[in-house]
């Protein structure tokens, strides 16, 4: 069975600070794993390594399973291995009874037909979703014949940073299981000399301990970890292993010269680094979101962080703090000098920093640039200092201009490149790729913050990063009319511990030497660094190690080029943006690169004839919106809904039921429809660390003279449970009961009531709406519906949530289990029934789906007529996107 059962896999992987996913074509009528089923079953992985050859900073890392099925029937096999996000996969082979099947680098395009094909076909799929913060996964999974043996081979490449003094290369450890031959094992070539190298690991104990090797001489380093397989297990008896967490390895290099160049093969690199230089000082604007959705455990957070960021400030810098909500505020009206008293002031004042309002994201930022443009017209901030701004948001602007493509051309004009912007994305709930678009278009970076106990030490780690400038202003120049094609050679900030890097070809085949000058502005004066490579000595030195793999400079320079065309390409437009897809495709393509252009097929034969099928990579934010207008034109489909006009950022209940879950990476929505009988009571949101249980019971229609016809169904009846409060809030369409232990308080929906306790707050609106918050959970909103006699509608009610990020990861219900973050694909849109409706084939969950583009009401904006909200429909009763069956949810009563 196993040769002819077919296989086909996507890979596709993206660069550093973008979120990417794979899908992974599965096996047909292949069961859910379970990790811990793989050996019992009789799947033994017998043999991993992790083979990582570092060349100048450049690792080319390959990763071998090799598994056996030891059973009399075929079995199922997986290769799950995380990778760092910086990372290309540049090769996956799998070798099945001796015979190896490659894989193979597409455009992405091409791959699409083939996909569609398969797809048509019938062939089921599988969506495996990226995990962590440093790293995705990649995931496959084969039958395999019974007594058979199969090799998984993986190759990836990726540039190290450095960062705070020390290159990080970093090793994701998870066999999932006790291995006869476990083995990581590094070797390390660095020209320049290694001056220290040291491993950490997470799992490493002191039974681990000695079994880790590293040492350095000279230029070159070594590191290898083998435990036996009883070193591996959790205690004398279990078949647990220890093996699961994150290895890395740390070293530096030595640096008699702040520049170091290295030419091989007609390509060069060039690494910049500068040590014992003054300090710059800093002109720094804390930009901060204290909006409503900042609150609880977010607030006290950012608090927290910058309280130490401000304590950590040398005296010699320059600071001030601006707030934004639904208005903007200032700590003080201009920069201030870091003295210790006005540093404790500044303690005092983030402190008390409290959230509120709304978000004009545009208006903060604008007060943080303006104010740094007038404290060097006036002069009061150093000539010879580096100037930032930070700005930390959890959300998009929706007060005063938030429209993403005016804030930033208005930042733009606004620093006209004279200031790096850092913009933190703090958890999931914003356009994470408009703060990278608008970082990139202002030479800094964005970087997310997540939402976890370490958050704080999150912001100041990152503030770590920048805390130190030693250089502006820095320019890279190289012998005139010889060079060619080289990555970007000129950058605003230097900073200590890190590195500049860059590449470029040689165009002159006679040149004897290569020259190297960096200009820059120092603390003191401006200053002049030179270096030079003779193009033969530096060949024959590479000549003498082993550890080179192949044309290693050309490889690290195409490497560079492709991140840095992609980068380009967020923040371009029209003919720019074509040129730059063009040029990264053409380099993905000839150096073997995955990237959100490409996709690495792996195809098995089956009775001698190839066999292909394709998925696609997930696309987020925009361009998702923009491919799917692209689709839609070419298919001769109506735009009217490819995407919100504004982003979608809540999810809800209401009309005949109609759910709605807001997919804010997607920045679009799903939408489903729950048909049960009047009466029915659905779990909603159930959260047990939370203690939040919220249901819902269904009225129908009233009785019509022909009671054959269907009836529409409503929630007439909310009750939201705080178990820890001993708190209950029961709420129809004529009066809202909320008790507490023996204690109880009617309202009715005519009031006019704003309550607020430390663990609840209630708001009422007459005749319209009903705000609940508990603790530091999540807000919710009830909304009101009136007929005023219909002669068969009854009034009901809607159900929405705010902020869900605040309940913990174990929610559940037919709303809450999609509060932690989901991810879909679209694919093979086409015509539907309705031609202003297409139809879609949607990968969500490993499953294929077939969905509509259709839309749904909400009415948390606009209560009496409501707001149509474009989303892709799942047909019966959210069959496929829902755990289980919507018949799980009915619970027996509303308490």
């Amino acid at each position: 069975m196993g040769r002819h059962v077919l296989f086909y896999i996507l890979l596709a992987l993206s660069p550093a600070f973008v979120t990417s996913d794979f899908l992974i074509e599965q096996l047909r009528n292949i069961k859910k794993r379970n990790a811990a089923d793989v050996h019992t079953h009789g799947i033994e992985i017998y043999w991993v390594k992790i083979d990582s050859h570092i060349t100048s900073r450049f690792s080319r890392n390959i990763i071998t399973s090799r598994a056996v099925n030891r059973a009399n029937v075929s079995k199922e096999a997986f290769f799950d291995v995380d990778l760092p996000k910086t990372g290309f996969i540049t090769n996956f082979t799998m070798t099945i009874d001796g015979v190896v099947y490659p894989g193979i680098i597409k455009e992405k395009e091409v791959a699409q037909k083939q996909y569609q094909q398969a797809v048509s076909s019938g062939r089921t799929a599988g969506l495996v979703k990226a995990s962590g913060r440093k790293t995705e996964k990649f995931s496959v999974s084969v039958n395999i014949a019974a007594a058979s043996k199969i090799i998984f081979e993986l190759t990836y490449e990726e540039l190290l940073k450095r960062r705070f003094g020390k290159y990080e290369q970093f090793i994701k450890v998870n066999p999932k299981q006790l291995v006869n031959k476990f083995e990581i094992e590094a070797n390390i070539f660095e020209p320049q000399g290694i001056s220290e190298l040291e491993v950490e690991g997470t799992f490493l104990n002191n039974e681990l301990l000695p079994v880790l090797k590293k040492s350095y001489s000279g230029k070159k380093g070594h590191v290898s970890f083998s435990p036996t397989i009883d070193q591996q297990k959790t205690c004398d008896n279990c078949t647990t292993t220890l093996l699961e967490g994150d290895f890395i390895i740390k070293y530096d290099v030595n640096r008699d010269s702040p520049s170091n160049l290295q030419v091989v093969n007609g390509y060069f690199v060039h690494f910049f680094a500068p040590k014992n230089l003054q300090h710059l000082p800093k002109n720094i604007v804390f930009v901060i979101d204290i909006s409503g959705s900042m609150y609880g455990q977010k607030i006290r957070q950012a608090r927290e962080a910058f309280v130490k960021i401000v304590e950590d400030l040398k005296e010699e810098d320059h600071f001030n703090i601006v707030l934004f909500e639904s208005s903007v505020s200032k700590w003080k009206e201009s920069l201030i000098q870091a003295t210790p008293e006005n540093v404790e002031e500044a303690k005092t004042f983030i402190a008390n920093i409290v959230d509120r309002g709304g978000t004009d994201l545009n208006d903060g930022l604008l007060t943080g640039i303006n104010m740094l443009n007038k404290a060097h017209e006036l002069g009061t901030v150093p000539s010879k200092s580096a100037s930032l701004i930070i700005m930390l948001t959890d959300g998009d602007a929706n007060e005063g201009v938030y429209d993403p493509n005016r804030i930033r051309e208005n930042v733009k004009n606004a620093t006209e490149g004279k200031y790096p912007l850092y913009n933190l994305g703090f958890g999931y709930n914003m356009n994470y790729g408009f703060l990278e678009e608008l970082s990139k278009e202002n030479n800094g970076v964005a970087r997310r913050i997540y939402e976890d106990s370490d958050a704080a030490l999150q912001l100041q780690g990152f503030y770590d990063e920048v805390a130190n400038p030693l250089l502006t202003e820095i320019e890279l120049e190289y012998s005139e009319n010889a060079i060619s094609d080289l990555t970007q050679n000129n950058f605003k900030h230097y900073y200590d511990g890190s590195e500049i890097v860059v590449a470029g070809r040689i165009t002159d085949n006679d040149l004897n030497s290569i020259v190297a000058e960096v200009k820059a502005q120092g603390a003191v004066q401006d200053l002049t660094f030179t270096e030079q490579a003779d193009v033969e000595e530096t060949a024959k030195a590479f000549e003498e190690q082993q550890y080179i793999f192949g044309d290693y400079i050309e490889r690290l320079w195409a490497y560079l080029t492709v991140q840095q065309l992609l980068d380009k390409r967020m923040i371009a437009k029209g003919d720019e943006k074509d040129n730059l897809t063009a040029e990264a495709l053409e380099m993905s393509l000839k150096y073997k690169f995955v990237t959100p252009l490409t996709s690495m097929v792996v195809t098995k034969p089956e009775d001698n004839e190839e066999k292909e099928a394709i998925a696609d990579k997930p696309l987020e934010g925009t361009d998702f919106l923009k491919k799917f207008s692209q689709i839609a034109r070419r298919q001769s489909f109506p735009t009217t809904y490819a995407a919100p006009s504004t982003p979608y950022y809540y999810s809800s209940v209401d009309g005949d039921p109609h759910f709605i879950i807001a997919v804010p990476n997607k920045e679009d929505a799903l939408c489903f429809n729950i048909n049960e009988a009047p009466g029915t009571v659905l779990n909603l949101i159930r959260d047990p660390i939370a203690g939040i249980v919220i249901n819902g019971q269904l009225i129908g229609d009233k009785k019509s003279d022909n009671d054959a016809l269907p009836h529409n169904t409503y929630f007439g009846k909310l009750a939201i449970i705080n178990i820890h409060r001993d708190l209950r809030i029961k709420i129809t369409t004529q009066e809202i009961i909320l008790q507490q232990g023996v204690k109880q308080i009617v309202f009715n929906w005519m009031d006019k009531i704003t309550l607020r306790q430390p663990s609840l707050t209630l708001i009422i609106k007459p005749k319209k709406s009903l705000e609940i918050s508990m603790d530091d959970g999540a807000r919710f909103v009830v909304v009101l519906h009136t007929w005023k006699k219909h002669p068969v509608h009854q009034d009901f009610l809607g159900f929405y949530t705010l902020d869900s990020h605040r309940l913990s990861n174990q929610t559940h219900g037919l709303l809450g289990q999609f509060f932690n973050p989901i991810d879909f694909d679209i694919l093979e849109v086409h015509n539907g029934s309705d031609p202003q409706k297409p139809d879609a084939t949607m990968v969500v969950k490993n499953k294929y789906l077939t969905v509509t583009r259709g839309w749904q009401k909400e009415y948390i904006e606009d209560i009496r007529h409501g707001v149509n909200v474009p989303c892709w429909f799942i047909h019966n009763n959210g069959e496929g996107l829902l755990d289980g069956v919507h018949t799980d949810y009915i619970v027996p009563s509303i308490f």
